[in-house]
């Protein structure tokens, strides 16, 4: 079993930046894949960034630049930096791990950026 809390999100201003954090427990393989996913209103779940095992990352072009996502994985914890934030960017956050035929999900974290 594995559970994913996410913290970090908020109110912020157009320009603004947030540190998105998600702290997972449970049994984790050490290959599993883990990303970012976002949700904004009206809108399909979209891919923001993920991150291997092996710290290869892959991202949105509507982020790049922008975010950057790391990994510890001694602590488990997923990390998503933001910088320069529009209100395109307001969504609700969801961390994401991917582990043999499983799936999990974390219950979100609000960002609302204001113009």
């Amino acid at each position: 079993q594995v559970q994913l809390v996410e913290s970090g999100g908020g109110l912020v201003q157009s320009g603004g930046s947030l540190r998105l954090s998600c702290a997972a427990s449970g049994t984790i393989f050490r290959i599993a894949l883990m990303g970012w996913y976002r949700q904004a209103p009206g809108k399909q779940r979209e891919l923001v960034a993920s991150v291997t095992s092996e710290n290869n990352v892959d991202s949105a072009d509507s982020v790049k630049g922008r975010f950057t996502i790391s990994r510890d994985n001694y602590k488990n914890t997923l990390v998503l930096r933001i910088h320069n934030l529009t209100p395109d960017d307001t969504a609700v956050y969801y961390c994401n791990l991917k582990q043999a035929l499983w799936e999990y999900w974390g219950q979100g974290t609000q960002v609302t950026v204001s113009s």
